[in-house]
């Protein structure tokens, strides 16, 4: 099964979630098989991933050993159209047991994202979905400390509850090298007191995205999805308004990923730039989605700049260029 490549338009606030499932053991007496609905020999755990990451889904392939693996999970790597590929088994990444599943019977999804390239074993694929990000809720501390950070949405398919996974997280951990990466400002960035708005829902983000900001002179204010977002740059908007200031006097970029629950990263740009008064802010998307194939999404809902999520130490050279060619612009 190759990715369909389904069109989808910017800014509409949805997103295409290819679904999966791992199949372990029973954890308790009286379990269902999710197969007939009957008591059974294994429990069917529903997993999701953003469609836009996924290169293609294919069987099995011949795998072969890597040397001084730190991790269990990382199963070895093998040769993909003249590309090698570190395959991952996600079952043991996540703690869980397998079934007596055949590993032939067993499928391969080949990702890619922040320019990188990774392959993630699980039992087996459903379909594509496409749902609003309305509909993804953030998940609940319990979740997310079980499954440690690496749920970033939970949603509710037919009749099964689904787990969004964070597979960025996932590559980080077991490459450390692959991860975000802050870089030495290298100079004096004293600025004016420009004021920057955070929009991402991980919070280990955020805080790396503030702290490099302040280093850089900015007043930082950050929050966990787009709607919390918008809803501060519409109070915004009402007191500069109210108070006859311009919105500059509140804030002078907007900084968002683009994968986040309630509301993402290109709706949010699309609103700011559909806005009267606030489509004058510089949009700064910062995402492991932007790549060359994909750049075209922010760019259609008017995005002014994009930059690929590792590269954190960019954000503050890119924030206050872009400040400085709105000034200008404007006089």
């Amino acid at each position: 099964m190759s990715q369909t490549n389904i069109l989808l338009e910017s800014g509409t606030n949805e997103l295409e979630v290819v679904e999966f499932y791992l199949d372990e053991p029973v954890p308790a007496e009286g379990a269902v098989d999710p197969a007939n609905g009957t008591e059974g020999p294994h429990y069917r755990g529903h997993y999701g991933v953003n469609v836009a990451k996924v290169l293609e889904i294919i069987r099995m392939p011949k795998v072969t050993e890597l040397p001084e693996v730190q991790h269990p999970s990382v199963l070895g790597a093998f040769n993909l159209r003249s590309r090698i590929i570190p395959l991952v088994d996600l079952a043991v990444w996540l703690g869980k047991s397998h079934t007596d599943t055949t590993f032939q019977e067993m499928k391969t999804i080949v990702t890619e994202f922040n320019n990188v390239t990774t392959a993630f074993m699980v039992s087996g694929v459903n379909r594509i979905h496409r749902i609003s990000w309305e509909k993804v809720e953030p998940p609940n501390r319990y979740v997310a400390t079980v499954s440690d950070n690496t749920v970033i949405g939970v949603v509710q398919l037919e009749d099964r509850i689904v787990f969004l996974l964070d597979l960025e997280k996932i590559v980080a951990d077991l490459n450390p090298k692959l991860g975000l990466r802050l870089d030495d400002l290298g100079e004096d960035w004293t600025n004016a007191g420009y004021r920057a708005l955070i929009a991402d829902d991980s919070a280990l983000v955020r805080e790396m995205q503030r702290d490099l900001l302040e280093k850089a002179g900015f007043t930082v204010e950050v929050v966990s999805n787009g709607k919390l977002a918008w809803d501060r740059l519409l109070e915004f908007k009402r007191r500069a308004e109210e108070e006859n200031r311009p919105i500059n006097d509140f804030v002078h970029v907007v900084v968002s990923d683009i994968e986040m629950p309630v509301m993402d990263g290109l709706n949010l740009t699309s609103r700011i730039k559909e806005d009267g008064i606030l489509k004058k802010l510089p949009v700064l998307l910062f995402s492991s989605l932007i790549s060359d194939k994909l750049r075209h999404k922010g760019e259609s809902v008017g995005a002014d700049g994009q930059i690929s999520k590792p590269e954190v130490g960019h954000l503050a050279r890119r924030a206050l260029a872009l400040i400085h060619e709105r000034q200008a612009a404007t006089g």
